[in-house]
């Protein structure tokens, strides 16, 4: 079964110093029915203006993974940790409880503009707390799993994340292990095509809540970058 969440009806928010896009429920935005899908608890594309900051704040138990798509960030745990993460790398925070968390953007000139992902995270895992890798321009890329494999960002819960970019034509399948899945387009519109034979056509921001299908096809209809959220039960 497939869903579509066009992006016209996500939560918005513009404050000056952020802009942001909210696929479920978070901060001032929020719809009981949209509360998350399966272990994925927010999804956000967020915009950060210069030199502009996130305060020191404490996350749920959860993962939280950015992937930045414009400029360089710094992120600090109130432990004394940190990195920065730029266009082209994606990081992963595994939160504690009792331990704060900041995230800056450090460009004077330019904007921030990332992706973020929160993932209800098994609370027996120690993983790092602080992960970041190298996110190549390939057609399919696994930016996190829950083995770290192929050297992907090690998540605590049975989590596939991959990044699919396509040209104009060009079609990739992907099949999914757990029973549901989300996809959501970073830029670019594409047909999806589902195993049940569902198929929709996804504009740039679009998203497709999946259930029960064992592998789904996109194909580009324009330049594509986009996220397949391969979830549990």
């Amino acid at each position: 079964m497939m869903t579509t969440r066009c992006a016209s009806a996500c939560g918005q928010a513009d404050f000056g110093w952020l802009q942001a896009r909210y696929s479920f429920s978070f901060g001032h935005y929020f719809d009981p029915k949209l509360m998350g899908y399966a272990s994925l608890r927010v999804l956000n594309q967020e915009v950060l203006a210069p030199g502009a900051a996130f305060q020191p704040r404490s996350y749920p138990q959860v993962d939280v993974l950015n992937l930045v798509l414009q400029g360089e960030a710094e992120y600090r745990d109130s432990e004394g940790n940190h990195l920065v993460a730029r266009e082209g790398e994606a990081m992963l925070l595994s939160a504690r409880q009792g331990v704060n968390y900041s995230e800056i953007n450090i460009s004077k000139e330019g904007p921030l503009t990332r992706m973020q992902l929160w993932l209800a995270a098994c609370p027996e895992r120690e993983n790092p707390l602080l992960q970041k890798i190298a996110v190549p321009q390939q057609t399919r890329f696994l930016l996190a799993s829950p083995d770290g494999v192929d050297g992907s960002l090690q998540l605590r819960q049975q989590v596939w994340v991959h990044q699919i970019i396509l040209a104009p034509g060009e079609q990739h399948t992907v099949k999914l292990n757990g029973p549901r899945a989300y996809l959501q387009s970073i830029h670019g519109s594409l047909d999806l095509q589902a195993s049940s034979a569902n198929q929709e056509l996804l504009s740039c921001g679009d998203g497709a809540f999946l259930s029960e299908e064992h592998q789904i096809t996109l194909q580009a209809k324009t330049p594509l970058r986009a996220l397949v959220i391969d979830l549990p039960a």
